[in-house]
Protein backbone atom coordinates (compact mmCIF):
# COMPACT_ATOMS: atom_id res chain seq x y z
CA UNK A 1 0.00 0.00 0.00
CA UNK A 2 1.58 3.43 -0.76
CA UNK A 3 2.08 6.24 2.09
CA UNK A 4 0.57 8.96 2.10
CA UNK A 5 1.17 12.35 2.49
CA UNK A 6 -2.07 13.35 4.56
CA UNK A 7 -1.87 12.63 8.43
CA UNK A 8 -1.99 9.20 9.39
CA UNK A 9 -5.60 8.24 10.74
CA UNK A 10 -4.36 6.88 14.07
CA UNK A 11 -1.79 9.74 14.60
CA UNK A 12 -4.50 12.15 14.44
CA UNK A 13 -7.20 10.25 16.49
CA UNK A 14 -5.12 9.50 19.32
CA UNK A 15 -4.06 13.32 19.50
CA UNK A 16 -7.36 14.44 18.94
CA UNK A 17 -8.40 12.27 21.87
CA UNK A 18 -5.54 12.91 24.20
CA UNK A 19 -5.86 17.08 23.65
CA UNK A 20 -9.76 16.30 24.54
CA UNK A 21 -8.95 14.48 27.89
CA UNK A 22 -6.64 17.29 28.92
CA UNK A 23 -9.01 19.48 28.16
CA UNK A 24 -11.52 17.70 30.54
CA UNK A 25 -9.25 17.03 33.37
CA UNK A 26 -8.56 21.04 33.07
CA UNK A 27 -12.37 21.74 33.49
CA UNK A 28 -12.64 19.25 36.55
CA UNK A 29 -9.45 20.67 38.19
CA UNK A 30 -10.29 23.95 37.39
CA UNK A 31 -6.99 24.82 36.62
CA UNK A 32 -3.96 24.65 33.46
CA UNK A 33 -0.55 23.03 34.32
CA UNK A 34 2.45 25.14 33.09
CA UNK A 35 0.35 28.18 33.19
CA UNK A 36 3.30 30.06 34.02
CA UNK A 37 4.92 29.34 30.84
CA UNK A 38 1.88 30.13 29.01
CA UNK A 39 1.96 33.75 30.40
CA UNK A 40 5.57 33.97 29.68
CA UNK A 41 4.64 32.93 25.91
CA UNK A 42 2.18 35.69 26.22
CA UNK A 43 4.49 38.64 27.01
CA UNK A 44 7.05 37.34 23.76
CA UNK A 45 4.14 36.98 21.45
CA UNK A 46 2.74 40.54 22.42
CA UNK A 47 6.51 41.95 20.98
CA UNK A 48 6.51 40.29 18.24
CA UNK A 49 2.65 41.05 17.53
CA UNK A 50 0.82 44.21 17.88
CA UNK A 51 -2.52 45.36 19.14
CA UNK A 52 -4.94 45.48 16.24
CA UNK A 53 -3.77 43.40 13.43
CA UNK A 54 -5.81 40.37 12.03
CA UNK A 55 -4.09 37.24 13.42
CA UNK A 56 -4.78 33.53 12.60
CA UNK A 57 -3.80 31.05 15.19
CA UNK A 58 -3.37 27.35 14.08
CA UNK A 59 -3.39 24.85 17.34
CA UNK A 60 -4.98 27.78 19.79
CA UNK A 61 -6.01 25.04 22.17
CA UNK A 62 -8.12 27.32 24.84
CA UNK A 63 -7.72 30.66 22.60
CA UNK A 64 -5.81 32.46 25.60
CA UNK A 65 -2.70 33.02 23.79
CA UNK A 66 -4.59 34.42 20.65
CA UNK A 67 -6.77 37.10 23.30
CA UNK A 68 -3.99 38.35 25.11
CA UNK A 69 -2.80 39.80 21.76
CA UNK A 70 -5.76 42.41 21.11
CA UNK A 71 -6.20 41.05 17.51
CA UNK A 72 -9.08 43.42 14.90
CA UNK A 73 -9.70 40.45 14.00
CA UNK A 74 -9.13 36.75 15.62
CA UNK A 75 -9.25 33.46 14.19
CA UNK A 76 -8.64 30.83 16.15
CA UNK A 77 -8.30 26.67 15.29
CA UNK A 78 -8.13 23.43 16.67
CA UNK A 79 -8.73 20.06 16.26
CA UNK A 80 -9.61 19.00 19.92
CA UNK A 81 -13.22 19.55 20.00
CA UNK A 82 -13.65 20.19 23.93
CA UNK A 83 -10.65 22.74 23.38
CA UNK A 84 -12.86 24.86 21.15
CA UNK A 85 -15.84 24.79 23.09
CA UNK A 86 -13.77 26.10 26.54
CA UNK A 87 -12.36 28.88 23.51
CA UNK A 88 -15.62 29.59 22.46
CA UNK A 89 -16.96 30.12 26.01
CA UNK A 90 -13.84 31.76 27.53
CA UNK A 91 -13.64 34.33 24.70
CA UNK A 92 -16.70 35.23 22.63
CA UNK A 93 -15.31 38.24 20.65
CA UNK A 94 -13.03 35.76 19.10
CA UNK A 95 -13.76 33.47 16.28
CA UNK A 96 -12.71 29.35 16.79
CA UNK A 97 -13.34 26.50 14.14
CA UNK A 98 -12.62 23.00 14.71
CA UNK A 99 -10.40 21.81 11.99
CA UNK A 100 -7.12 20.31 11.25
CA UNK A 101 -4.35 21.98 10.04
CA UNK A 102 -3.30 19.97 7.32
CA UNK A 103 -6.72 20.54 5.98
CA UNK A 104 -7.77 23.91 6.66
CA UNK A 105 -9.75 25.67 4.14
CA UNK A 106 -10.64 29.40 4.90
CA UNK A 107 -11.33 32.19 2.53
CA UNK A 108 -8.80 35.21 4.63
CA UNK A 109 -5.64 36.33 4.73
CA UNK A 110 -4.31 37.45 7.97
CA UNK A 111 -1.13 39.75 9.10
CA UNK A 112 -0.04 37.37 11.80
CA UNK A 113 -0.44 33.35 11.45
CA UNK A 114 0.89 31.82 14.66
CA UNK A 115 1.87 27.90 15.58
CA UNK A 116 2.73 28.19 19.35
CA UNK A 117 4.41 24.86 20.65
CA UNK A 118 2.47 23.10 17.36
CA UNK A 119 4.72 21.93 14.98
CA UNK A 120 6.23 19.52 17.76
CA UNK A 121 2.85 17.31 17.58
CA UNK A 122 2.45 17.69 13.84
CA UNK A 123 2.53 14.36 11.60
CA UNK A 124 3.69 16.09 8.48
CA UNK A 125 5.12 20.04 9.50
CA UNK A 126 5.72 21.16 5.89
CA UNK A 127 2.40 20.75 4.70
CA UNK A 128 0.91 22.65 7.22
CA UNK A 129 3.26 25.44 6.86
CA UNK A 130 2.32 24.89 3.04
CA UNK A 131 -1.26 25.33 3.56
CA UNK A 132 -0.64 29.34 5.12
CA UNK A 133 0.66 30.23 1.77
CA UNK A 134 -3.25 31.19 0.72
CA UNK A 135 -4.19 32.92 4.42
CA UNK A 136 -0.68 35.09 3.82
CA UNK A 137 -0.39 38.77 1.83
CA UNK A 138 2.90 40.17 0.91
CA UNK A 139 3.19 41.68 4.76
CA UNK A 140 2.02 38.55 6.69
CA UNK A 141 4.68 37.20 9.22
CA UNK A 142 4.18 33.68 10.42
CA UNK A 143 5.63 33.48 14.12
CA UNK A 144 6.60 30.20 15.41
CA UNK A 145 7.76 28.55 18.90
CA UNK A 146 8.56 25.20 19.50
CA UNK A 147 10.80 23.48 22.12
CA UNK A 148 14.52 23.07 22.39
CA UNK A 149 15.62 20.01 21.79
CA UNK A 150 18.10 20.75 24.74
CA UNK A 151 14.53 20.36 27.50
CA UNK A 152 13.97 16.55 26.00
CA UNK A 153 14.46 14.95 29.34
CA UNK A 154 13.99 17.59 31.55
CA UNK A 155 10.49 18.36 29.67
CA UNK A 156 10.06 14.26 30.57
CA UNK A 157 10.60 14.96 34.35
CA UNK A 158 8.65 17.65 34.28
CA UNK A 159 5.69 16.24 33.03
CA UNK A 160 5.89 13.17 35.70
CA UNK A 161 6.01 15.62 38.45
CA UNK A 162 2.77 16.82 36.73
CA UNK A 163 4.07 20.54 36.09
CA UNK A 164 3.49 20.35 32.16
CA UNK A 165 0.96 17.87 30.18
CA UNK A 166 1.89 14.48 29.38
CA UNK A 167 2.45 14.55 25.56
CA UNK A 168 2.63 11.57 22.70
CA UNK A 169 5.61 11.30 20.97
CA UNK A 170 7.42 14.66 19.54
CA UNK A 171 8.58 16.08 16.63
CA UNK A 172 12.17 17.16 17.93
CA UNK A 173 13.17 20.16 15.77
CA UNK A 174 16.38 22.15 15.27
CA UNK A 175 15.74 25.57 14.47
CA UNK A 176 18.13 24.62 11.08
CA UNK A 177 15.20 22.34 10.34
CA UNK A 178 12.66 24.41 11.01
CA UNK A 179 14.00 27.28 8.75
CA UNK A 180 14.70 24.74 6.03
CA UNK A 181 11.26 23.43 6.39
CA UNK A 182 9.67 27.27 6.37
CA UNK A 183 11.72 27.80 2.76
CA UNK A 184 10.61 24.69 1.55
CA UNK A 185 7.10 25.68 2.08
CA UNK A 186 7.01 29.12 0.70
CA UNK A 187 9.05 31.58 3.31
CA UNK A 188 11.69 32.61 4.52
CA UNK A 189 13.05 33.42 8.05
CA UNK A 190 13.78 36.94 9.27
CA UNK A 191 14.64 36.43 12.99
CA UNK A 192 15.49 33.75 15.52
CA UNK A 193 15.75 33.67 19.02
CA UNK A 194 15.61 31.11 22.05
CA UNK A 195 13.40 32.44 25.28
CA UNK A 196 12.50 31.07 28.74
CA UNK A 197 15.58 29.54 30.76
CA UNK A 198 13.51 29.46 33.87
CA UNK A 199 9.52 28.06 33.28
CA UNK A 200 9.03 28.66 36.84
CA UNK A 201 7.56 31.73 39.04
CA UNK A 202 10.71 32.29 41.48
CA UNK A 203 11.34 35.67 42.68
CA UNK A 204 14.91 37.27 41.48
CA UNK A 205 15.79 34.13 39.93
CA UNK A 206 13.31 34.42 37.04
CA UNK A 207 13.82 37.85 35.80
CA UNK A 208 17.28 36.97 35.95
CA UNK A 209 17.54 34.55 34.11
CA UNK A 210 14.58 35.11 31.64
CA UNK A 211 14.78 38.56 30.94
CA UNK A 212 18.23 38.91 31.03
CA UNK A 213 20.74 36.33 31.09
CA UNK A 214 18.79 33.98 28.18
CA UNK A 215 19.61 36.88 26.10
CA UNK A 216 23.72 36.43 26.12
CA UNK A 217 25.91 33.38 25.03
CA UNK A 218 26.34 30.08 26.53
CA UNK A 219 22.75 31.02 27.87
CA UNK A 220 20.84 31.40 24.69
CA UNK A 221 21.67 28.05 23.69
CA UNK A 222 19.53 27.00 26.62
CA UNK A 223 16.03 28.51 26.31
CA UNK A 224 12.71 26.20 26.60
CA UNK A 225 11.64 27.62 23.27
CA UNK A 226 12.50 28.66 19.86
CA UNK A 227 11.03 32.11 18.43
CA UNK A 228 11.01 32.14 14.77
CA UNK A 229 9.22 34.89 12.46
CA UNK A 230 9.29 34.39 9.00
CA UNK A 231 7.80 36.11 5.67
CA UNK A 232 6.36 34.90 2.31
CA UNK A 233 9.61 34.22 0.72
CA UNK A 234 10.77 37.47 -1.78
CA UNK A 235 8.22 38.17 -4.53
CA UNK A 236 7.74 41.15 -6.30
CA UNK A 237 5.13 42.91 -4.32
CA UNK A 238 4.07 45.45 -6.97
CA UNK A 239 4.48 43.55 -10.57
CA UNK A 240 6.53 45.12 -13.29
CA UNK A 241 3.46 45.99 -15.14
CA UNK A 242 2.56 48.66 -12.43
CA UNK A 243 5.74 50.25 -11.83
CA UNK A 244 4.79 53.43 -13.93
CA UNK A 245 2.66 53.95 -11.23
CA UNK A 246 4.55 54.28 -8.63
CA UNK A 247 6.48 57.16 -6.93
CA UNK A 248 9.52 57.13 -5.44
CA UNK A 249 10.00 60.30 -2.88
CA UNK A 250 13.43 61.15 -2.33
CA UNK A 251 14.05 62.50 1.09
CA UNK A 252 17.19 65.10 1.51
CA UNK A 253 18.06 67.01 4.95
CA UNK A 254 20.15 69.78 3.58
CA UNK A 255 21.21 72.43 6.07
CA UNK A 256 24.33 74.46 5.07
CA UNK A 257 24.74 71.90 1.54
CA UNK A 258 24.42 74.72 -1.00
CA UNK A 259 26.97 73.66 -2.99
CA UNK A 260 25.47 70.20 -3.46
CA UNK A 261 22.38 71.12 -4.78
CA UNK A 262 22.55 71.24 -8.43
CA UNK A 263 24.98 67.72 -8.43
CA UNK A 264 21.97 66.57 -5.93
CA UNK A 265 18.96 67.13 -8.61
CA UNK A 266 20.88 66.77 -12.14
CA UNK A 267 22.47 63.12 -10.43
CA UNK A 268 19.02 61.91 -9.13
CA UNK A 269 17.69 59.27 -11.43
CA UNK A 270 15.39 56.55 -10.64
CA UNK A 271 14.45 54.92 -14.53
CA UNK A 272 10.60 53.71 -14.85
CA UNK A 273 9.86 55.48 -11.60
CA UNK A 274 8.26 58.91 -11.01
CA UNK A 275 10.86 60.90 -8.37
CA UNK A 276 10.25 63.56 -6.54
CA UNK A 277 12.92 64.98 -4.64
CA UNK A 278 11.85 66.46 -1.27
CA UNK A 279 14.49 69.01 0.32
CA UNK A 280 13.96 69.79 4.13
CA UNK A 281 15.80 72.82 5.11
CA UNK A 282 16.50 74.84 7.88
CA UNK A 283 18.84 77.31 10.15
CA UNK A 284 21.03 77.04 7.03
CA UNK A 285 24.14 80.08 6.84
CA UNK A 286 24.99 79.64 3.17
CA UNK A 287 21.33 80.32 1.71
CA UNK A 288 20.72 76.62 1.07
CA UNK A 289 17.32 77.53 0.92
CA UNK A 290 17.52 80.16 -1.65
CA UNK A 291 19.96 77.87 -4.18
CA UNK A 292 17.16 74.98 -3.79
CA UNK A 293 14.65 77.27 -5.15
CA UNK A 294 16.93 78.88 -8.32
CA UNK A 295 18.44 75.53 -9.11
CA UNK A 296 15.12 73.29 -9.23
CA UNK A 297 13.57 76.42 -11.51
CA UNK A 298 15.96 74.92 -13.89
CA UNK A 299 15.07 71.86 -14.43
CA UNK A 300 11.53 72.02 -15.24
CA UNK A 301 11.13 67.90 -15.78
CA UNK A 302 11.95 67.58 -12.33
CA UNK A 303 9.78 67.12 -9.32
CA UNK A 304 11.79 69.23 -6.66
CA UNK A 305 9.75 70.16 -3.08
CA UNK A 306 11.12 72.70 -0.35
CA UNK A 307 9.67 72.27 3.12
CA UNK A 308 11.24 74.65 6.01
CA UNK A 309 12.77 72.06 8.80
CA UNK A 310 10.57 72.23 12.14
CA UNK A 311 12.83 71.59 14.71
CA UNK A 312 16.23 70.74 14.42
CA UNK A 313 18.45 67.48 13.57
CA UNK A 314 18.41 64.95 10.80
CA UNK A 315 16.07 62.81 12.69
CA UNK A 316 13.58 65.41 12.43
CA UNK A 317 14.36 66.35 9.04
CA UNK A 318 13.23 63.07 7.79
CA UNK A 319 10.73 62.65 9.85
CA UNK A 320 9.14 66.14 8.45
CA UNK A 321 10.14 64.86 4.83
CA UNK A 322 8.41 61.25 5.51
CA UNK A 323 5.18 63.25 6.38
CA UNK A 324 4.93 65.68 3.66
CA UNK A 325 6.15 62.91 1.15
CA UNK A 326 3.46 61.86 -1.66
CA UNK A 327 5.23 58.41 -2.97
CA UNK A 328 4.98 55.17 -2.20
CA UNK A 329 8.48 54.62 -1.73
CA UNK A 330 10.90 56.84 0.93
CA UNK A 331 14.66 57.24 0.47
CA UNK A 332 16.60 58.87 2.75
CA UNK A 333 19.36 60.57 1.05
CA UNK A 334 22.14 63.16 2.86
CA UNK A 335 22.93 66.33 0.72
CA UNK A 336 26.73 65.48 1.00
CA UNK A 337 26.31 62.85 -1.40
CA UNK A 338 29.03 60.55 0.34
CA UNK A 339 26.47 57.94 -0.74
CA UNK A 340 26.37 58.79 -4.76
CA UNK A 341 22.82 59.54 -6.06
CA UNK A 342 23.46 56.95 -8.53
CA UNK A 343 22.72 54.37 -6.48
CA UNK A 344 19.01 54.76 -5.30
CA UNK A 345 17.94 52.66 -8.22
CA UNK A 346 19.38 49.74 -6.45
CA UNK A 347 17.48 50.34 -3.24
CA UNK A 348 14.57 51.06 -5.19
CA UNK A 349 15.03 47.54 -7.12
CA UNK A 350 15.83 45.57 -3.77
CA UNK A 351 12.75 46.79 -1.92
CA UNK A 352 10.28 46.59 -5.46
CA UNK A 353 11.48 43.09 -5.75
CA UNK A 354 10.06 41.89 -2.52
CA UNK A 355 14.27 41.20 -1.74
CA UNK A 356 13.47 43.05 1.73
CA UNK A 357 11.31 45.07 3.10
CA UNK A 358 13.61 48.12 4.44
CA UNK A 359 17.09 48.19 2.65
CA UNK A 360 19.65 49.66 4.69
CA UNK A 361 22.75 51.29 3.16
CA UNK A 362 26.34 49.23 4.29
CA UNK A 363 29.03 51.85 3.80
CA UNK A 364 31.90 49.32 5.46
CA UNK A 365 32.63 46.55 2.85
CA UNK A 366 34.08 48.46 -0.17
CA UNK A 367 37.38 50.39 0.93
CA UNK A 368 36.66 53.76 1.60
CA UNK A 369 37.75 56.48 -0.19
CA UNK A 370 40.50 59.06 1.17
CA UNK A 371 39.47 60.91 4.38
CA UNK A 372 35.88 60.19 3.96
CA UNK A 373 35.04 58.47 7.17
CA UNK A 374 38.03 59.07 10.31
CA UNK A 375 39.48 55.89 11.42
CA UNK A 376 37.92 56.00 15.31
CA UNK A 377 34.18 56.40 13.48
CA UNK A 378 34.50 53.66 11.46
CA UNK A 379 35.71 51.18 14.12
CA UNK A 380 32.98 52.82 16.22
CA UNK A 381 30.45 52.27 13.01
CA UNK A 382 31.50 48.28 12.92
CA UNK A 383 30.89 48.02 16.54
CA UNK A 384 27.25 49.56 17.37
CA UNK A 385 26.78 47.12 13.94
CA UNK A 386 27.54 43.73 16.12
CA UNK A 387 25.14 45.44 18.61
CA UNK A 388 22.29 46.06 16.62
CA UNK A 389 22.35 42.69 15.28
CA UNK A 390 22.33 40.99 18.53
CA UNK A 391 19.49 43.74 20.05
CA UNK A 392 17.50 43.75 16.41
CA UNK A 393 17.78 39.71 15.78
CA UNK A 394 18.60 40.49 11.92
CA UNK A 395 22.21 40.99 10.71
CA UNK A 396 22.74 45.09 9.84
CA UNK A 397 26.49 45.94 8.98
CA UNK A 398 25.99 49.29 9.34
CA UNK A 399 23.40 51.39 11.74
CA UNK A 400 24.58 54.78 10.63
CA UNK A 401 25.05 55.22 6.71
CA UNK A 402 22.58 57.62 5.93
CA UNK A 403 20.64 56.12 2.91
CA UNK A 404 17.73 54.27 3.47
CA UNK A 405 14.54 52.88 1.52
CA UNK A 406 11.24 51.49 2.80
CA UNK A 407 7.68 51.57 1.65
CA UNK A 408 5.39 54.31 2.68
CA UNK A 409 2.96 52.17 4.08
CA UNK A 410 5.10 50.47 6.19
CA UNK A 411 6.05 53.64 7.92
CA UNK A 412 2.80 54.20 8.50
CA UNK A 413 2.60 51.45 10.73
CA UNK A 414 5.52 52.21 12.47
CA UNK A 415 4.00 55.78 13.83
CA UNK A 416 0.42 53.65 14.46
CA UNK A 417 2.42 50.76 16.57
CA UNK A 418 1.42 51.51 19.91
CA UNK A 419 4.44 49.38 21.07
CA UNK A 420 6.43 51.48 18.60
CA UNK A 421 10.01 53.06 20.19
CA UNK A 422 9.92 56.82 20.03
CA UNK A 423 13.22 57.70 20.66
CA UNK A 424 13.79 61.11 19.37
CA UNK A 425 17.23 60.20 17.62
CA UNK A 426 18.67 63.34 16.64
CA UNK A 427 19.86 61.38 13.32
CA UNK A 428 16.53 59.51 12.18
CA UNK A 429 18.78 55.90 11.70
CA UNK A 430 18.42 54.14 14.66
CA UNK A 431 14.23 55.24 14.98
CA UNK A 432 13.74 53.81 11.89
CA UNK A 433 15.84 50.31 12.41
CA UNK A 434 14.10 49.80 15.88
CA UNK A 435 10.68 50.44 14.62
CA UNK A 436 11.17 48.49 11.22
CA UNK A 437 12.05 45.70 13.81
CA UNK A 438 9.61 45.97 16.03
CA UNK A 439 7.22 45.51 13.33
CA UNK A 440 8.92 42.70 11.73
CA UNK A 441 10.48 43.93 8.58
CA UNK A 442 13.00 42.08 6.96
CA UNK A 443 16.16 44.00 7.12
CA UNK A 444 18.70 43.98 3.80
CA UNK A 445 22.32 45.97 3.98
CA UNK A 446 23.15 47.08 0.52
CA UNK A 447 26.88 47.82 -0.24
CA UNK A 448 27.69 51.09 -1.49
CA UNK A 449 30.98 52.77 -2.14
CA UNK A 450 31.63 55.89 0.51
CA UNK A 451 32.95 58.51 -1.20
CA UNK A 452 34.08 61.73 0.60
CA UNK A 453 32.27 65.23 0.86
CA UNK A 454 33.45 67.81 -1.61
CA UNK A 455 31.43 70.75 0.09
CA UNK A 456 30.62 71.80 3.58
CA UNK A 457 31.65 69.72 6.86
CA UNK A 458 30.01 67.30 8.67
CA UNK A 459 27.04 67.48 11.62
CA UNK A 460 28.13 64.78 13.68
CA UNK A 461 29.79 65.82 16.93
CA UNK A 462 32.00 62.44 17.54
CA UNK A 463 31.27 62.42 21.39
CA UNK A 464 28.25 64.41 21.69
CA UNK A 465 26.53 62.00 19.45
CA UNK A 466 28.64 58.71 20.26
CA UNK A 467 26.98 59.52 23.66
CA UNK A 468 23.32 59.99 22.71
CA UNK A 469 23.66 56.92 21.04
CA UNK A 470 24.70 54.80 23.60
CA UNK A 471 21.87 56.10 25.85
CA UNK A 472 19.63 55.01 23.04
CA UNK A 473 21.24 51.53 22.89
CA UNK A 474 20.48 50.87 26.21
CA UNK A 475 16.84 52.84 26.72
CA UNK A 476 15.59 50.28 23.24
CA UNK A 477 17.63 47.34 25.14
CA UNK A 478 15.95 47.36 27.52
CA UNK A 479 12.62 47.53 25.97
CA UNK A 480 13.77 45.00 23.63
CA UNK A 481 15.79 42.34 24.64
CA UNK A 482 15.05 42.60 28.20
CA UNK A 483 11.19 43.14 29.02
Amino acid sequence: MAETLLPHPAHQSERRRKWDDICRDVVRRGRRTGLFYHTQLERYYRILAPPGLTILEIGCGYGDLLDALRPRYGLGVDFSRQMIAQARKKHPHLDFICADGHQLALNARFDVIILSDLINDLWDVQSVLTAMTPFSHARTRIIVNFFNNIWQIPLGLARKAHLAADMLEQNWLTPEDVSNLLHLSGFEQITHQTKILFPLQWPLLEPLLNRFLVNFPPFHLLGLTNFIVARPAASPQNPTSHIVHLMVSVIVPARDEAGNIRGLIQRTNIPGYKTELIFVEGGSTDGTGEVIRRIAGEFPGKTCRLIKQPGKGKGDAVRAGFNAAGGDILIILDADMTVPPEYLPRFTEALVSGKGDFINGVRLVYPLENKSMRFLNMVINKIFGLLFSWLLGQPIKDTLCGTKALWKKDYERMRQNPDGLNLMDPFGDFDLLFNAARINLKIVDLPVRYRRRRYGTTKIKRWRHGWVLIKMFFLSARRIKFR
